[in-house]
């Protein structure tokens, strides 16, 4: 794992994601899938380009299901939003850098 990446999980996703004093980005994946993949080295640039404002966690719903299920993830690569534990926005499907920050812009304005 990438040293701005947390690696979640069911145990510590409550207070790494939903108790986060920063907005977090949730990348849902599985090792087998192919989009994911493709994706993990933006989601790994856009952790390293906005760390000051941005935290970045990976969570492998194969071996975390629970809260998979409770986010409803039905396709993967799924990425999420959070802050003050509310999704802000959800992005399916492995997409271009400049794509993925087009969706993400607006809540990563410096303060």
């Amino acid at each position: 794992m990438a040293k701005n990446i947390i690696e979640l999980t069911d145990a510590n996703f409550e207070d790494e994601v939903l108790k986060s004093d920063k907005l977090v980005l949730v990348d849902f994946w599985a090792e087998w899938c192919a989009p994911c993949r493709m994706i993990a080295p933006i989601v790994e640039e856009i952790a390293n380009e906005y760390a000051d404002r941005l935290k970045v966690g990976k969570l492998n719903v194969d071996y975390n299901p629970k809260t998979a299920m409770k986010y409803g993830i039905m396709s993967i690569p799924t990425l999420m939003l959070f802050q003050n534990g509310r999704v802000l926005e959800q992005i399916v499907g492995a997409m271009p850098k400049r794509n993925l920050l087009a969706r993400l812009e607006k809540y990563l304005q410096p303060v």
